[in-house]
């Protein structure tokens, strides 16, 4: 991994951190009748707490392989951000995994209250379709539907909220008809593949995609570029999986050691740390050779790969 890849990641969440900034002003947008004062604060710390930005850093890279211009590209990378950090302040909630950590810094429901951060998930969401469908995204209305359509069913029920669904069911958080206590199901390796490439890898896949659509790739670039988004997805929930078991908790900014207490199913739990780990290298090279079409340009996705299975945080 180069220096290169940490810069332009760098750069990608400078970019994304001030465009979600004006996007979350307390001043009301045309249409809008008020902004409240304590739902936007809650908003902004769900959304400006930092963090990697991975997926805005693959709408602007993926967009760029088409010669978009990132500021051209960079309205549709905080749309996709905003439903990332939306769901992280619902996954936070103590009806979910209840956590008081993220990014080092406390959940929006105890920072706030479980009402209000209830609320700046939804808002952040709502407002992630009020940025893919904005003029700046792309001058051809056309292109914002198809960003807005897939947007909205990786995020959705055939996507992250349905994979979230699966998790909360193999947790056995669910009772039963007859009111019995819900117990953890033991799910095979290609029952994770399928819950995981759904609550994670769809939104990343997603992002990738996006800068085709932004781009208007032919078929064969978007075809390369899906096939490069699954098999980065599968490779950050893995190495996801691989921290939570050997990570720390000051590096990760949250809890680790979650998964085995909840009983969660997972890659490592079901082929064991050198399992996963064999799995994570066979993704990334998965993930270099779908770039294969586009050559050298192609580059700093193909590090993004390895940094993704690299990483401590």
């Amino acid at each position: 991994m180069t220096h290169s890849i940490i810069t332009r990641l760098e750069a990608a969440a400078t970019a994304t951190e001030a465009r979600l900034v004006a996007a979350l002003k307390d001043v009301p947008l045309p249409g809008e009748i008020l902004r409240p004062e304590r739902l936007m604060a809650a908003m902004r710390h769900g959304a400006l707490a930092g963090g990697k930005r991975l997926r805005p850093f693959l709408v602007l890279e993926s967009a760029a392989l088409f010669g978009l211009p990132r500021q051209q590209a960079l309205t549709a990378a905080a749309a996709v951000e905003c439903v990332h950090c939306y769901s992280l302040v619902h996954d936070d909630l103590p009806a979910m995994d209840n956590d008081d950590l993220r990014r080092g810094q406390p959940t929006v429901h105890r920072a706030y209250d479980e009402a209000t951060a209830i609320l700046a998930g939804d808002g952040l969401l709502t407002l992630a379709f009020d940025l893919m469908c904005d003029d700046a995204t792309h001058p051809d209305p056309k292109v914002r539907l198809a960003l807005t359509r897939g947007l909205a069913r990786a995020s959705g029920v055939g996507g992250m909220v349905g994979g979230q669904m699966l998790d909360l069911a193999a947790e056995g958080r669910f009772s039963g008809p007859d009111g019995a206590a819900g117990t953890p199901l033991a799910l095979s390796a290609d029952e994770i593949i399928t819950l995981q490439s759904m609550k994670t890898g769809a939104l990343l896949a997603f992002a990738v995609e996006a800068g085709g659509l932004l781009g208007q790739a032919d078929a064969p670039a978007r075809t390369a570029l899906a096939s490069y988004g699954r098999a980065l997805g599968a490779a950050f929930q893995i190495a996801d999986d691989i921290l939570d078991v050997e990570g720390s908790a000051e590096a990760m900014g949250k809890k680790v050691g979650k998964d085995a207490a909840a009983g969660k199913g997972t890659l490592v739990s079901t082929l064991g740390l050198d399992g996963a780990r064999a799995r994570l290298a066979t993704l990334v090279e998965e993930a270099q050779q779908a770039l294969a079409p586009f050559g050298a340009q192609a580059e700093t996705l193909i590090e993004a790969a390895y940094f993704v299975a690299a990483r401590q945080n």
